[in-house]
């Protein structure tokens, strides 16, 4: 649901509480808190309300993202024996993704589909094949003389965020042909990579966005 400003805030507001009052009915009908069986639970019943069409509406503003990964944030809260420890911590000990990650891998995903034609090019994305990064998405341009509205709504487009996530991808991660076979790279190649995701409280060095990776924290994987 897209608001008439072109932004996904509606969508997010009205996507939250809806995981929240599942999140809720889950906790309140399951007594136990074992890992195994509560994390079944969520990500079956909960998560996946939380990323339908997720690299359509992939929000960019931490304000949203906060919010959403609230949502994640609270489960892993009421799991037993993790009590002790911070959202980024619980996040390792369960071994999952941050909501913000997972949104950017399936961002990857599709890009991967619209270069090998599984699905339609909407979006009309262009690419082009370097000697050391293989296939490299075109970032579209925009005029300069556009308003600092256009400016924000290009920026946080599919079109943009697409390719920019694309980009930071090893060469021999995308080299893959195989849709199975590349999820797999793809997803060791993320777990290399730090995930801190921006919630209330907590202070971070980057945004967690791949986008924001920049070429001197390679050396941290």
């Amino acid at each position: 649901m897209v608001s008439s400003d072109l932004s996904w805030s509606t969508q997010i507001g009205n996507m939250v509480p809806k995981a929240r009052s599942t999140l809720s009915w889950v906790f309140s009908v399951f007594k136990t808190r074992d890992k195994t069986v509560m994390t079944t639970l969520y990500k079956s019943l909960v998560r996946s309300l939380l990323e339908y069409c997720c690299p359509l509406w992939s929000p960019t503003k931490v304000t949203e993202i906060q919010l959403i990964e609230g949502v994640q944030r609270t489960f892993t809260s009421r799991i037993g024996g993790l009590q002790h420890l911070n959202y980024w911590e619980r996040l390792v000990q369960l071994k999952l993704m941050s909501l913000q990650r997972r949104r950017e891998r399936y961002i990857i995903l599709m890009m991967w589909k619209i270069l090998h034609n599984v699905v339609p090019n909407c979006y009309d994305i262009k690419f082009k094949v370097t000697p050391r990064q293989g296939d490299v998405a075109v970032i579209p341009s925009l005029s300069k003389s556009s308003s600092l509205r256009n400016q924000s709504i290009y920026d946080r487009s599919f079109a943009v965020q697409g390719p920019k996530l694309w980009n930071k991808v090893p060469h021999t991660v995308k080299a893959d042909t195989s849709f199975d076979m590349f999820k797999c790279s793809l997803s060791n190649f993320l777990a290399l990579i730090p995930d801190n995701p921006p919630v209330a409280g907590y202070s971070c060095s980057w945004s967690n966005s791949l986008v924001d990776y920049s070429p001197s924290r390679w050396s941290d994987i």
